[in-house]
């Protein structure tokens, strides 16, 4: 046994047993020992942000991590920005990274870079291997770290002499982190203000996003008269008919503004204070009013579903029923021009049940959280970290995890761009993803933006940078290249059709809406 079978029986003796890989000649030791393995499952992605959001949306659903496998620091650095997203959502990852042999570092060889400093901004866990007995031992903590706290990315660093060296035989197991109970002074902090009459919202993420947690929480708020909200970006959300129906605080600055207003208590559960995405001159960063109070019932390693029935108890709600969204009339289905509100109407209606809906719409899916509050129940995963280009690897990743599921995806064209190789992935694996592309043909959110920030109207050269048109793209033939089946909908009769046909059937397909 070498150090590259050790870390792979490793990571299978501690339920990772998914591998989203894009290797190079340093991992290659690596990839022989995945190759004697055929319990772990080897998925191949043809860009480093494919297989790190690939991962993401897996774990997601999974809820456990799978590994990725990247070539030296280069392919982390390609990774990085879906590594950001997962660790906003606080997804569990072991971010396997190759180095050169050690030894070999000394000649600063072309690839050589600082993988640690590369890796730490998007890690909560970071360690190098340091010899072939280190390894079993090394990815057993990595493991656990990922879990650490409510989950998170763990970067492994295997050099390649470590890999291919002789290895112990022993194989270590992992000691996951146990979560915490709830603070009894935090909880009684919150118990008090929930009774004392003053306006308030319980602000929701992480797993207290789960039907289980919603339902406890909704009992709560009706028997105290607070407000329910989800944080702005969720890493999923358990939603649809006959669950708790829960809106997010807006992305817009203004109206996020206006929907705390008359907010005196903020009670964070798993989320954080609402902010801004962005500084814009004139308008506050923070969305509550100054004289609001923010109370933090949990911490990162509190579970949060026992909080939220500690709280529950201590208010007396569990006799409170909950609020639970009514089914959409798959009969209101849209007419006339294609729109992206006809779109997403038309997904709400139609989604079957358990589905997964991904979302990377951005400017034109704004509304697709309120227009799907009574699609058939399914979870609903988002970009977290606003690092464009998750879309299309996160349900790739989801589909992995969810074979058994259908998962839409509602995808911007401009930042589908960022990450199409996924689709040869959907392809290969023949995963059940029915692709739906806003072809609005330009950056329609950083016009936005613009004008948000005071700079004016585009003139030639802006809009040269925030235009798709001149080319526009074909994600059509994009799509078949990539081997998966496509076509175009051009009014919301052609793409009512379309989706009832792919939703029909199993394996990839992807429908380019023109709007």
């Amino acid at each position: 046994m070498n150090g590259a079978d050790s870390l792979c029986d490793t990571l299978l003796a501690n339920n990772v047993d998914v591998c989203f890989a894009n290797p190079g000649t340093s991992e290659m030791h690596f990839v022989a020992a995945l190759d004697k393995k055929p319990q772990m499952r080897c998925v191949l992605g043809l860009f480093e942000g494919v297989v790190t959001g690939a991962a993401d949306g897996y774990a997601r659903m999974a809820d456990k991590p799978a590994a990725t496998l990247l070539h030296l620091g280069p392919g982390l650095a390609n990774g990085l920005a879906n590594l950001h997203n997962a660790r906003r959502a606080h997804t569990p990852i072991v971010n396997i990274v190759g180095d050169h042999a050690t030894y070999h570092l000394q000649h600063d060889a072309p690839l050589t870079t600082d993988i640690e400093s590369l890796a730490r901004p998007m890690s909560q866990w970071v360690r190098r291997i340091q010899s072939a007995a280190d390894v079993s031992a090394a990815a057993a903590a990595a493991v656990a770290a990922s879990h650490g706290g409510q989950g998170g990315v763990a970067t492994l660093i295997l050099p390649a002499d470590a890999a291919w060296t002789q290895a112990p035989a022993d194989i270590q197991r992992a000691t996951l982190p146990s979560p915490t109970h709830v603070d009894p002074d935090a909880l009684r902090q919150a118990s008090e203000a929930l009774q004392n009459g003053r306006k308030t919202v319980i602000l929701l993420s992480g797993k207290a996003l789960r039907s289980k947690a919603l339902e406890t929480a909704s009992r709560i708020a009706a028997r105290t008269g607070a407000r329910l909200l989800a944080q702005q970006s969720n890493g999923r959300v358990e939603r649809g008919a006959g669950r708790v129906m829960i809106d997010r605080v807006p992305y817009n600055v203004d109206l996020a503004v206006k929907t705390f207003a008359d907010t005196e208590q903020l009670i964070l559960i798993g989320a954080k204070t609402p902010v801004a995405f962005f500084a814009y001159p004139g308008k506050p960063g923070v969305m509550t009013p100054p004289t609001c109070q923010s109370i933090a019932l949990t911490r990162p390693t509190d579970d949060l579903t026992e909080a939220l029935e500690a709280l529950a108890d201590a208010v007396g709600a569990r006799q409170s029923a909950a609020t639970v969204a009514t089914k959409t009339d798959a009969g209101e289905l849209p007419t006339g021009p294609l729109t992206a509100a006809a779109i997403i109407q038309a997904i709400g209606a139609l989604s079957p049940e358990n589905a997964i809906l991904c979302d990377e719409s951005v400017s034109s899916g704004r509304d697709s959280f309120k227009s799907t509050f009574g699609a058939a129940p399914h979870d609903f995963l988002q970009i977290t970290g606003g690092a464009i280009g998750i879309g299309l690897p996160l349900a790739t990743g989801a589909a992995v995890a969810c074979p058994n599921r259908k998962v839409i995806l509602m995808q911007a064209d401009g930042s589908g761009m960022y990450t199409l190789q996924a689709l040869w992935t959907q392809a290969r694996e023949q995963l059940d993803v029915v692709t739906v592309i806003f072809a609005n043909r330009s950056y329609a959110i950083l016009h936005h933006e613009l004008k948000m920030v005071g700079a004016g109207e585009p003139g030639h050269n802006a809009r040269r940078m925030l235009d798709l048109d001149h080319p526009a793209f074909n994600w059509v033939l994009m799509a078949n290249a990539a081997g998966v089946e496509a076509a175009q909908a051009v009014d919301a009769k052609s793409f009512v059709d379309l989706l009832r046909s792919a939703l029909s059937r199993k394996g990839p397909f992807l429908i380019e809406a023109l709007i």
